[in-house]
């Protein structure tokens, strides 16, 4: 049996961890999703999955350039530049949805629900978010992380926002080492 893939949800966005499914290694870039099933696993973990139905055939396809559209787009958006926005838009038509009402514990609560017969149509609510990032977003707060070494994107959402790394444990915690190392190998620093 085929262990899933770890998913960094680092990005405080559902938009950035997908985004974020591809990253820098020592390797090389490291694409999380290898299969349809691993990109069922990130929407399900991210709660963009339909309800207890099987990944269509095609879905890594499909999820891997609605990544790259939305990658680009990101970075589109956050240097100034026009939006490409065509393919988003297509991703958004790709399927329908509506709402239903289901008892809860206090009482009642309204779920969207989406059509999921295709692989467009289970990936409309990733589109929706990462339309929601575009329009909505605060892009001065949507930044990449300062290691040189790092490809991984965030929403910063802390209170003084100054957030400089995807992690502190991650990229944080590597910087703040080689600072010391550095300062201890050259007392001059």
């Amino acid at each position: 049996m085929q262990t899933p893939p770890e998913f960094r949800t680092l990005g405080d966005h559902p938009a950035l961890d997908m985004i974020n499914t591809v990253e820098q290694s020592g390797d090389g870039p490291l694409d999380r999703w290898q299969s349809d099933a691993d990109v069922q696993a990130w929407l399900e973990l991210s709660g963009l999955a339909p309800a207890h139905r099987g990944a269509p055939k095609g879905l890594l396809e499909a999820a891997r350039g609605l990544r790259e559209t939305v990658r680009a787009l990101v970075a589109q958006r956050k240097a100034g530049a026009p939006l490409r926005l065509n393919p988003l838009n297509r991703a958004l038509a790709a399927g329908g949805s509506h709402q239903e009402l289901e008892p809860a514990a206090d009482g009642w609560v309204l779920v969207r629900r989406y059509d999921a017969r295709t692989p467009e149509q289970w990936l409309v609510p990733a589109a929706e978010a990462a339309a929601d990032l575009l329009a909505q977003g605060d892009f001065d707060l949507v930044r990449k992380c300062e290691s040189e070494a790092c490809s991984l994107w965030f929403y910063d959402r802390t209170r003084s926002h100054r957030r400089r790394w995807c992690s502190m444990a991650l990229c944080g915690n590597r910087h703040k080492v080689a600072a010391f190392r550095k300062r201890e190998s050259d007392p001059q620093a």
